[in-house]
């Protein structure tokens, strides 16, 4: 059985994420309070429906005290050797909180904070955190469209959720901010830059002009062997380790060129070596 745990920040894109698991196939359940996590799964994993064979319930703040339960009902699960799958939606304070002014929704700790939402999302982040380190995968949604975060529920829970690892390749542009959920991170700002050829420029690191520029230089030959040898050594280890998610992020200028041609690239090279894996073009369309 597949048991998803989704929770995260208020207005991080919780319920966008159960919509997108939803439509890969997955029996959700909101606003589940966390001392009845175990009593729910063991009632999925004695049903006879084969919809209880891939579950995700959300989780989160709204529940007041009673989410301080929910180490404990994690602790019982572990006893029991329960698998179970911790996804985690976050995004930039000032983001969640642009977020809730515009949709005039009221955040679930603002009776703490007199009103305050920048109060109520520092806080909220802070009795977060603990759950946060814990997390199995953890998608930042500061900068990035419903779709594209449909896409990324979609990478690592269209299939078995139990594979050992899953690394998402992710291209994007430095001027529109380092992704927070990256792992480790690529700066390909010093390799030649199509954008400065005139037939290129509106074209994208997609396109075959561009990945034949972009990889016909010796420094950025240079820079694949030594990514790829780097990957490929690091990737025993992060699964010995237990780590479900290892997000590789290769940034340039604007994200449309540079590094979406080696994202890519990464991205093909681990499929052919039977790893799974998913891209992710954060910036390519801005």
């Amino acid at each position: 059985m597949e048991f998803i745990i989704v929770t995260g920040l208020s207005g991080a894109g919780k319920s966008r994420a159960v919509d997108a698991l939803e439509d890969i196939g997955f029996y959700c359940v909101d606003n589940l309070p966390p001392t009845l996590i175990p009593v729910f799964y063991d009632l999925c994993q004695h049903s006879s429906d084969e919809i209880a064979r891939r579950v995700a319930i959300v989780t989160d703040i709204r529940g007041g005290a009673m989410f301080s339960s929910l180490f404990e009902s994690l602790a019982k699960l572990r006893e029991e050797h329960r698998d179970y799958k911790i996804l985690f939606l976050d995004a930039m304070d000032e983001v969640l909180v642009r977020r809730y002014k515009e949709t005039r929704r009221r955040h679930p700790l603002m009776n703490d904070h007199q009103g305050s939402v920048e109060l109520s999302v520092k806080l909220e982040r802070d009795i977060l955190k603990p759950v946060r380190e814990k997390a199995d995968y953890i998608i930042d949604t500061s900068l990035i469209s419903p779709a594209q975060l449909k896409e990324r529920i979609s990478g690592l829970f269209l299939k078995d959720s139990a594979a050992a690892l899953t690394v998402n390749c992710m291209s994007f542009g430095f001027k529109y901010g380092s992704p927070a959920e990256a792992d480790l991170v690529f700066d390909v700002r010093c390799l030649p830059n199509p954008y400065y050829v005139e037939a290129l420029k509106y074209q994208t690191g997609l396109d075959e002009q561009v990945r034949e520029y972009v990889m016909k230089w010796k420094e950025t030959k240079g820079f694949v062997e030594r990514l790829l040898s780097l990957i490929d050594y690091m990737l025993p280890l992060y699964v010995n380790e237990g780590k479900s998610q290892l997000v590789v992020a290769v940034g340039c200028t604007g994200g449309k060129h540079r590094s979406v041609a080696l994202a890519q690239l990464l991205y093909n090279h681990l499929m052919e070596a039977g790893q799974r894996a998913s891209v992710h073009h954060r910036d390519i369309q801005k």
